[in-house]
């Protein structure tokens, strides 16, 4: 296989202008060019996440050789301000450019040279659908794709390289059969992985530049290109970010069509990741879960704002937010208060059941500073959601007994739990939280300003709105039978006791008062 398609010099890696416009570039114009690009534009979160954790492994290994102890805050928050050390970034890729080839006879980028001469693997070629995650492939259909595998379209070398960053980085373990029965997951399977975001691309990547970690901890292209041997073995640890960021999660090796396209790859189990709970992944945030922390991910039909306390500081160790967002604090702390009063962030991944893919998701949240480096806010915070989650909760009770108060022996467990899924597949959820989530905004502005009072009052406002819109629904889908009526009429007023109860319309909760005393 000849050199081809060099990743440094080749358009295809999709970003946004200031002025709006999309371009593809190649790596180094990108580095060049980050102050005046918004932010990476791939439209699929999990090769959007990949690819910024690229660009990151790409900044600190450029960076370790000119600090080889780390920088210190300071000099990113330079960095911020002023532009990224170019010289020191294109010094590093050039360096390193024969392993930036998509197509290279021994070392093509982030591909695996020996399946092309492996027993296992030289005689058999897969789609390259195989590694899309939007795609149909094998017995896993998507709707509105009708690729065949038999028979896969082409594709041009920047989308391959797009769907492969994406695909190493959230690939779900499974069966593979090839050199091993199965495999492991890649770093960021079922994670919703959180990425600070700047007013540029330079910003970004200032503050997500994870600290200097050991001196083996390097990225795929820098290590020995990978054997079958290494790919038979049992799963490895990760000697820091960068080893995660760029791990080969999977042997893939694209075969070259004659015009430049890719149709066919090579595929086989990769480099498998061990996990080691004491150094987890710096974009991965945890919550509580049943049986301790559990990562934060994407359930079905669940919003990002009841999850907000995973992202946010908690002494008390009950979530852990993603380590990505104390590298950004630290810049923040070395820039003038007035410099920068939100901090955006980006949260993005996909779920999975086992080898299933199920969803994925992008969202934007836009907390104030103030809110992430202050514990009473987020404790505040926390209070808050956790009402909002306890409150439904208690709704829910209530109209399920109300549900089963309509249908014939409303005593009978067999009964209830009809009720119970009669309401769960209906709208009595979803306008519950989507009410409540238009007012996510305004509650994070009121406590970034620390009016408690303020956020207590707005906050018991939209859960009642929420509750009354919820039980709206459910009282209307009972019908208008003496039955329903009936129904209706006894537990509307424990309805309202309930609002009543638990979100009074204007006196705020102790720790409001205490805070603003």
């Amino acid at each position: 296989m000849e050199r081809v398609f060099n990743l440094l010099d080749e358009h295809w890696l999709p970003v946004r202008l200031t002025d709006g416009r999309i371009e593809n570039l190649g790596l180094l114009e990108t580095f060049r060019r980050s102050g005046q690009i918004v932010g990476l534009a791939e439209t699929a979160p999990p090769s959007l996440i990949a690819q910024y954790r690229m660009l990151l492994a790409i900044l600190h290994r450029a960076m370790a050789s000119a600090y080889p102890q780390g920088p210190k805050d300071k000099d990113r928050a330079l960095w911020y301000r002023s532009g990224l050390p170019l010289e020191a970034i294109t010094d590093y890729l050039e360096r390193w450019r024969d392993r930036f080839w998509l197509f290279h006879p021994e070392c093509p980028f982030m591909q695996v040279a020996a399946l092309g001469q492996a027993a296992e693997t030289r005689d058999k070629r897969k789609p390259w659908t195989q590694i899309a995650l939007a795609s149909a492939s094998g017995n896993v259909p998507v709707v509105f794709d009708h690729a065949n595998d038999a028979a896969p379209a082409p594709i041009p070398p920047a989308l391959a390289i797009g769907h492969l960053l994406g695909f190493l980085q959230f690939t779900p373990g499974g069966l593979v059969k090839t050199l091993r029965d199965s495999d492991k997951a890649g770093a960021l399977a079922n994670t919703a992985a959180v990425l600070p975001l700047g007013a540029s691309l330079a910003q970004t990547l200032v503050l997500c530049l994870h600290d200097w970690s050991a001196a083996d901890d390097l990225p795929a292209w820098e290590r020995p290109p990978l054997t079958i041997s290494e790919l038979r073995a049992d799963p490895v640890l990760a000697t820091g970010p960068n080893d995660r960021y760029t791990r080969q999660s999977r042997a893939v090796l694209f075969l070259r069509e004659s015009d430049g396209s890719v149709r066919w790859l090579h595929f086989a189990a990769g480099f498998a990741l061990g996990e080691d709970p004491n150094a987890p992944d710096p974009m991965a945030s945890f919550r509580a879960g049943s049986n301790g922390l559990v990562r934060l991910g994407f359930g079905e039909g669940r919003a990002l704002w009841r999850d907000l306390p995973a992202l946010l500081p908690d002494p008390s160790g009950a979530t852990r937010p993603a380590a990505v967002l104390s590298h950004a604090l630290a810049v923040h702390g070395q820039l003038n208060p007035f410099e920068s009063i939100y901090q955006p962030l980006l949260v993005a991944g996909l779920a999975s059941d086992q080898a299933k893919l199920l969803r994925w998701r992008s969202e934007s949240i836009n907390p104030p500073l103030a809110l992430l480096q202050d514990v009473d806010r987020t404790r505040y915070l926390r209070e808050l959601v956790d009402k909002a989650e306890f409150l439904f909760a208690e709704l829910r009770k209530l109209a399920v007994r109300m549900q089963a108060e309509t249908l014939p022996d409303p005593n009978s467990k067999d009964t209830y739990n009809r009720a119970r899924s009669i309401l769960d597949t209906g709208p009595f959820s979803t306008s519950y939280y989507a009410a409540a989530e238009r007012a996510v905004p305004g509650l994070l502005a009121l406590l970034g300003e620390g009016d408690f009072a303020g956020a207590t009052a707005l906050w018991h406002a939209t859960l009642r709105r929420s509750a009354f819109s919820a039980w709206h629904h459910v009282s209307t889908g009972l019908g208008r039978s003496p039955r329903a009526l009936r129904a209706d009429a006894r537990f509307l007023p424990r309805f309202h006791g309930l609002l009543n109860r638990h979100v009074p319309e204007s006196e705020p909760s102790t720790i409001a008062k205490e805070a603003v005393t």
